[in-house]
């Protein structure tokens, strides 16, 4: 399914996940500011909590990403709906772990955006089935 922006807002949650898809983090810092929040809606897993600037990046997004082999995980988005300055998409990750193993999990996104930055986004995915594979239960 190939999905299109029908704004700006829904283009710029579009180039994000192309760019997280990349790995490259420090094109990642383009998407934010100083007061950007991205928050795991997960309790109890690595990543849990609020990651505030450039801490998404340097304190959250390096560690996850290191635990998967270099370029995984791909985002894949299925659906992208908005109104006003929020962003919604239903995608799923695919990709492998660090030890090789099958990684495969669905999320929803709710993006706050303003002037070309992501203010605020809640990522809700099945946290039980990445504590599992890796062995966070």
């Amino acid at each position: 399914m190939s999905v299109t922006a029908k704004n700006a807002n829904e283009q710029l949650v579009l180039d994000f996940f192309e760019v997280l898809s990349s790995g490259d983090l420090e094109k990642l810092r383009a998407f934010y500011h100083d007061q950007s929040v991205w928050e795991p809606k997960v309790k109890g897993i690595a990543g849990a909590g609020k990651h505030i600037g450039m801490g998404i990046i340097d304190d959250f997004l390096a560690p996850v990403r290191g635990m998967f082999e270099p370029g995984d995980p791909k985002i894949h988005v299925h659906h992208i709906f908005s109104a006003g300055d929020a962003v919604c998409v239903e995608s799923n990750s695919t990709g492998r772990t660090g030890d090789g193993k099958v990684y495969d999990n669905d999320y929803c996104w709710v993006f706050k955006v303003s002037n070309g930055k992501i203010d605020e986004m809640r990522e809700y995915m099945d946290s039980h089935y990445t504590a599992k594979l890796f062995g966070m239960d």
